[in-house]
Protein backbone atom coordinates (compact mmCIF):
# COMPACT_ATOMS: atom_id res chain seq x y z
CA UNK A 1 0.00 0.00 0.00
CA UNK A 2 1.46 3.34 -0.99
CA UNK A 3 1.46 6.57 1.02
CA UNK A 4 0.47 7.22 4.60
CA UNK A 5 -3.02 6.14 5.67
CA UNK A 6 -4.94 6.66 8.88
CA UNK A 7 -7.87 4.39 9.68
CA UNK A 8 -10.30 5.55 12.37
CA UNK A 9 -12.55 2.90 13.90
CA UNK A 10 -15.27 4.16 16.24
CA UNK A 11 -18.22 2.57 17.96
CA UNK A 12 -19.89 1.85 21.29
CA UNK A 13 -18.56 -0.29 24.14
CA UNK A 14 -17.86 -3.96 23.41
CA UNK A 15 -18.43 -3.61 19.64
CA UNK A 16 -15.15 -5.46 19.07
CA UNK A 17 -13.21 -2.39 17.94
CA UNK A 18 -9.87 -3.20 19.56
CA UNK A 19 -9.82 -6.81 18.39
CA UNK A 20 -10.65 -5.83 14.82
CA UNK A 21 -8.37 -2.78 14.73
CA UNK A 22 -5.44 -4.88 15.90
CA UNK A 23 -6.01 -7.47 13.16
CA UNK A 24 -6.53 -4.84 10.46
CA UNK A 25 -3.26 -3.16 11.44
CA UNK A 26 -1.42 -6.47 11.33
CA UNK A 27 -2.77 -7.37 7.87
CA UNK A 28 -1.90 -3.95 6.45
CA UNK A 29 1.41 -3.55 8.27
CA UNK A 30 0.18 -0.42 10.07
CA UNK A 31 0.74 0.71 13.67
CA UNK A 32 -2.15 -0.06 16.01
CA UNK A 33 -3.05 2.55 18.64
CA UNK A 34 -5.46 1.41 21.36
CA UNK A 35 -6.95 4.67 22.64
CA UNK A 36 -9.31 2.81 24.97
CA UNK A 37 -6.32 1.34 26.79
CA UNK A 38 -4.97 4.85 27.30
CA UNK A 39 -8.19 5.97 29.00
CA UNK A 40 -8.24 2.76 31.03
CA UNK A 41 -4.68 3.37 32.19
CA UNK A 42 -5.58 6.85 33.41
CA UNK A 43 -8.69 5.46 35.14
CA UNK A 44 -6.64 2.73 36.82
CA UNK A 45 -4.19 5.33 38.16
CA UNK A 46 -7.02 7.51 39.47
CA UNK A 47 -8.51 4.51 41.30
CA UNK A 48 -5.13 3.43 42.66
CA UNK A 49 -4.59 6.90 44.11
CA UNK A 50 -8.16 7.02 45.47
CA UNK A 51 -8.79 10.39 43.83
CA UNK A 52 -12.36 11.70 43.98
CA UNK A 53 -13.88 10.95 40.56
CA UNK A 54 -15.64 14.33 40.62
CA UNK A 55 -12.48 16.31 41.42
CA UNK A 56 -11.31 17.19 37.91
CA UNK A 57 -8.57 19.50 39.15
CA UNK A 58 -6.99 16.74 41.23
CA UNK A 59 -7.28 14.26 38.35
CA UNK A 60 -5.70 16.79 35.97
CA UNK A 61 -2.74 17.25 38.32
CA UNK A 62 -2.33 13.48 38.59
CA UNK A 63 -2.32 12.85 34.83
CA UNK A 64 0.10 15.72 34.16
CA UNK A 65 2.72 13.47 35.79
CA UNK A 66 1.56 10.34 33.97
CA UNK A 67 3.47 8.52 31.25
CA UNK A 68 1.68 6.01 29.01
CA UNK A 69 3.46 3.85 26.46
CA UNK A 70 1.92 1.37 24.01
CA UNK A 71 4.18 -1.46 22.89
CA UNK A 72 3.21 -4.01 20.21
CA UNK A 73 3.36 -7.66 21.32
CA UNK A 74 2.40 -11.05 19.93
CA UNK A 75 -0.97 -11.41 21.65
CA UNK A 76 -2.00 -7.97 22.91
CA UNK A 77 -0.61 -4.49 22.89
CA UNK A 78 1.36 -3.94 26.08
CA UNK A 79 0.31 -0.93 28.10
CA UNK A 80 3.04 0.63 30.25
CA UNK A 81 1.89 3.10 32.90
CA UNK A 82 4.68 5.08 34.57
CA UNK A 83 7.14 2.31 33.73
CA UNK A 84 4.92 -0.55 34.96
CA UNK A 85 3.03 -2.97 32.71
CA UNK A 86 -0.73 -2.76 33.36
CA UNK A 87 -2.04 -4.56 30.26
CA UNK A 88 -4.29 -6.96 32.17
CA UNK A 89 -5.19 -5.02 35.31
CA UNK A 90 -6.74 -2.15 33.33
CA UNK A 91 -9.32 -4.66 32.05
CA UNK A 92 -10.74 -5.21 35.53
CA UNK A 93 -14.46 -4.75 36.10
CA UNK A 94 -13.77 -1.78 38.40
CA UNK A 95 -11.88 0.06 35.65
CA UNK A 96 -14.47 -0.90 33.03
CA UNK A 97 -17.33 0.51 35.11
CA UNK A 98 -15.45 3.78 35.83
CA UNK A 99 -13.61 4.64 32.61
CA UNK A 100 -16.57 6.37 30.94
CA UNK A 101 -16.77 8.96 33.73
CA UNK A 102 -13.03 9.67 33.56
CA UNK A 103 -13.08 9.86 29.74
CA UNK A 104 -15.79 12.52 29.90
CA UNK A 105 -13.48 14.97 31.70
CA UNK A 106 -12.19 17.80 29.50
CA UNK A 107 -8.66 17.76 30.93
CA UNK A 108 -8.30 14.02 30.38
CA UNK A 109 -9.49 14.17 26.79
CA UNK A 110 -7.26 17.12 25.90
CA UNK A 111 -4.18 15.36 27.22
CA UNK A 112 -4.87 12.05 25.50
CA UNK A 113 -6.16 13.44 22.20
CA UNK A 114 -2.95 15.44 21.81
CA UNK A 115 -0.90 12.33 22.53
CA UNK A 116 -2.96 10.25 20.08
CA UNK A 117 -2.61 12.84 17.31
CA UNK A 118 1.13 12.89 17.88
CA UNK A 119 1.31 9.10 17.53
CA UNK A 120 -0.52 9.28 14.18
CA UNK A 121 1.48 12.19 12.77
CA UNK A 122 4.22 10.32 10.97
CA UNK A 123 3.05 6.79 10.10
CA UNK A 124 0.12 4.73 8.85
CA UNK A 125 -2.06 3.83 11.81
CA UNK A 126 -5.25 2.08 12.82
CA UNK A 127 -6.80 3.82 15.81
CA UNK A 128 -9.97 2.82 17.59
CA UNK A 129 -12.15 4.59 20.13
CA UNK A 130 -15.33 6.62 20.34
CA UNK A 131 -14.34 9.95 18.83
CA UNK A 132 -11.45 9.10 16.51
CA UNK A 133 -13.18 10.04 13.27
CA UNK A 134 -14.83 13.14 14.72
CA UNK A 135 -12.25 14.61 17.12
CA UNK A 136 -8.89 12.84 17.07
CA UNK A 137 -8.39 12.18 13.34
CA UNK A 138 -11.18 14.13 11.61
CA UNK A 139 -9.21 14.01 8.33
CA UNK A 140 -8.51 10.26 8.44
CA UNK A 141 -8.44 8.60 5.01
CA UNK A 142 -10.84 5.85 6.15
CA UNK A 143 -13.44 6.04 8.90
CA UNK A 144 -15.49 3.05 10.07
CA UNK A 145 -18.26 3.12 12.66
CA UNK A 146 -18.66 -0.38 14.11
CA UNK A 147 -21.78 -1.33 15.98
CA UNK A 148 -23.68 -4.42 17.19
CA UNK A 149 -26.79 -5.15 19.24
CA UNK A 150 -26.58 -4.60 23.00
CA UNK A 151 -27.28 -8.31 23.51
CA UNK A 152 -24.37 -9.38 21.34
CA UNK A 153 -22.01 -6.87 22.88
CA UNK A 154 -22.97 -8.02 26.39
CA UNK A 155 -22.33 -11.63 25.38
CA UNK A 156 -18.91 -10.71 23.98
CA UNK A 157 -17.97 -8.87 27.16
CA UNK A 158 -19.28 -11.78 29.25
CA UNK A 159 -17.04 -14.27 27.41
CA UNK A 160 -14.08 -11.89 27.52
CA UNK A 161 -14.35 -11.48 31.29
CA UNK A 162 -14.82 -15.22 31.76
CA UNK A 163 -11.58 -15.84 29.87
CA UNK A 164 -9.85 -13.47 32.30
CA UNK A 165 -11.27 -15.29 35.32
CA UNK A 166 -13.76 -12.51 36.09
CA UNK A 167 -17.25 -13.63 37.07
CA UNK A 168 -19.94 -11.15 36.06
CA UNK A 169 -23.67 -11.60 35.50
CA UNK A 170 -24.78 -11.30 31.85
CA UNK A 171 -27.79 -9.11 32.69
CA UNK A 172 -25.55 -6.80 34.72
CA UNK A 173 -23.18 -6.43 31.77
CA UNK A 174 -26.10 -5.75 29.44
CA UNK A 175 -27.36 -2.98 31.73
CA UNK A 176 -23.88 -1.47 32.16
CA UNK A 177 -23.27 -1.43 28.40
CA UNK A 178 -26.60 0.32 27.81
CA UNK A 179 -25.75 2.87 30.51
CA UNK A 180 -22.30 3.43 29.01
CA UNK A 181 -23.82 3.95 25.54
CA UNK A 182 -25.98 6.70 27.03
CA UNK A 183 -23.12 8.29 28.96
CA UNK A 184 -20.76 8.22 25.97
CA UNK A 185 -23.37 9.66 23.62
CA UNK A 186 -24.48 12.45 25.95
CA UNK A 187 -21.13 13.63 27.31
CA UNK A 188 -20.36 17.25 26.54
CA UNK A 189 -16.81 16.75 25.25
CA UNK A 190 -16.34 14.64 22.09
CA UNK A 191 -19.47 12.48 22.44
CA UNK A 192 -19.78 9.12 20.73
CA UNK A 193 -21.24 9.71 17.28
CA UNK A 194 -20.69 8.61 13.72
CA UNK A 195 -18.59 10.89 11.53
CA UNK A 196 -20.57 12.05 8.50
CA UNK A 197 -18.17 10.33 6.10
CA UNK A 198 -17.81 7.09 8.11
CA UNK A 199 -18.84 3.69 6.80
CA UNK A 200 -21.33 1.96 9.13
CA UNK A 201 -20.41 -1.66 9.81
CA UNK A 202 -22.92 -3.69 11.86
CA UNK A 203 -21.00 -6.65 13.26
CA UNK A 204 -23.99 -8.45 14.77
CA UNK A 205 -23.76 -12.12 13.73
CA UNK A 206 -20.48 -11.57 11.86
CA UNK A 207 -17.22 -13.35 12.60
CA UNK A 208 -14.01 -11.52 13.47
CA UNK A 209 -12.55 -12.64 10.14
CA UNK A 210 -15.50 -11.27 8.17
CA UNK A 211 -15.34 -7.86 9.82
CA UNK A 212 -11.56 -7.65 9.47
CA UNK A 213 -11.72 -8.57 5.78
CA UNK A 214 -14.37 -5.91 5.15
CA UNK A 215 -12.24 -3.12 6.61
CA UNK A 216 -9.07 -4.32 4.86
CA UNK A 217 -11.04 -4.28 1.59
CA UNK A 218 -12.21 -0.71 2.22
CA UNK A 219 -8.60 0.32 2.90
CA UNK A 220 -7.23 -1.34 -0.22
CA UNK A 221 -9.92 0.25 -2.37
CA UNK A 222 -8.83 3.69 -1.20
CA UNK A 223 -5.09 3.01 -1.20
CA UNK A 224 -4.41 0.20 -3.67
CA UNK A 225 -1.13 -1.68 -3.39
Amino acid sequence: MTGRMRIAIDGPAAAGKSTIAKLVAKKLGFTYIDTGAMYRAITYKVLQHAVDLHDEEAIAKLIEKTDIELHPSEHAQQVILDGVEVTDVIRSHEVTSTVSAIAALTSVRKLLVAKQQGLAAHSSVVMDGRDIGTAVLPDAELKVFMTASVEERAQRRFLEEQSRGITTDYETLKREISERDLADSEREISPLKKAEDAIILDTTGKTIEEVTSSIVKYAEERYPR
